[in-house]
């Protein structure tokens, strides 16, 4: 089997496709035959080593978050999927392992994939939808009738954000760029903001809700927005506002954490056509590593670039 691997931290050019050997799961675990996986910024950063605390100094490391396949085996204790199911979900974050032709995973970060939706599909959802969960819903707690301002609404995790948003009831207003703003309107966001023209910190009108998709605004921006009792969700999760956040509890920092019935809810709302991202670009396994180069490099897509397994 082939997956993309690096041997050391550091940029682009230390990615190589190259075969390994697929472990059996463990107790918990779930092991995919992949067929897209879904191209992520932090892809490149784990990569990079930025988060080397928690991905450790064993090598090589595999790259790729986000996927959808077909179940292949299952490991002590899984009852939730079977060998056969088609699945999506995320591969585990210091293992990663999502670009190449198979991972092992855990059970908790894979829902079943509804027949109606296809794999390219579901390969986009996992780390958008559940970040965009995660921040509304578990940091949040955001409920129906309020008003949510998404900075970035036109992003993979702003788009799932305004979608659940809406699913949950909430009024949504956002910022993206001009050329975005027609997507924007169309998801159904009720006021869009041009963030290269707009300084956002003389928007008048206060939110209940303001999630930082876009992880650009300052503290001071973000809590400027909110209503009295308003949260801002940040999605920077540096040390210095996850200590500044155990002080204001209007201040919500976001890491991913996927869980099973998080996505098994993104599941059927993509199955009820409320959850779906666009899809821009799609290449095979053997030229994936130039299009995550170029994505590094500040390529712009207008949607969810994604590698189908060859």
């Amino acid at each position: 089997m082939k997956r993309i691997q690096y041997h050391q931290y550091g940029g682009p050019d230390l990615m190589r496709l190259e075969e390994f050997e697929l472990a059996s799961p463990g107790k918990g675990q779930v092991a995919v035959k992949i067929r897209f996986a879904a191209i992520n910024p932090i892809d490149w950063k784990l990569r990079a080593g930025r988060m080397k605390i928690v991905t450790g100094r064993a090598f090589p490391r595999a790259m790729g978050i986000d996927i959808s396949g077909t179940v292949i085996s299952v490991g002590e204790g899984v009852t939730r999927f079977k060998i056969g199911d088609a699945v999506f979900g995320l591969a585990r974050f210091k293992e990663s392992g999502a670009l190449g032709e198979a991972v092992v995973t855990k059970d908790s970060f894979l829902a079943k994939k509804p027949e109606t939706v296809s794999f390219e599909a579901a390969a986009c959802l996992g780390t958008p939808g559940a970040t965009a969960w995660n921040g509304l819903v578990d940091k949040a707690k955001l409920t129906a009738g309020e008003h949510v301002f998404i900075n970035g609404c036109t992003g993979a995790v702003g788009e799932a954000a305004v979608q659940i948003a809406q699913i949950l009831g909430a009024k949504v207003s956002g910022s993206c760029s001009a050329v975005a703003t027609e997507r924007a309107l169309a998801l159904g966001v009720q006021t869009v903001f041009d963030y290269r023209t707009t300084d956002l910190s003389t928007v008048r009108e206060r939110f209940d809700v303001v999630y930082d998709t876009a992880a650009t605004m300052t503290d001071a921006v973000g809590l400027g927005l909110l209503r009295q009792n308003g949260r801002f969700v940040d999605l920077n999760p540096t040390p210095g506002k996850f200590i500044r956040s155990m002080f204001n509890r209007r201040l919500k920092v976001v890491v991913c954490t996927p869980r099973s019935e998080i996505l098994d809810r993104i599941a059927r709302a993509a199955k009820d056509e409320n959850l779906r991202l666009p899809i821009a670009e799609i290449v095979p396994l053997s030229e994936a590593i130039p299009l995550i180069t170029a994505l590094e490099s500040g390529r712009k897509l207008a949607g969810k670039a994604l590698v189908m397994m060859d």
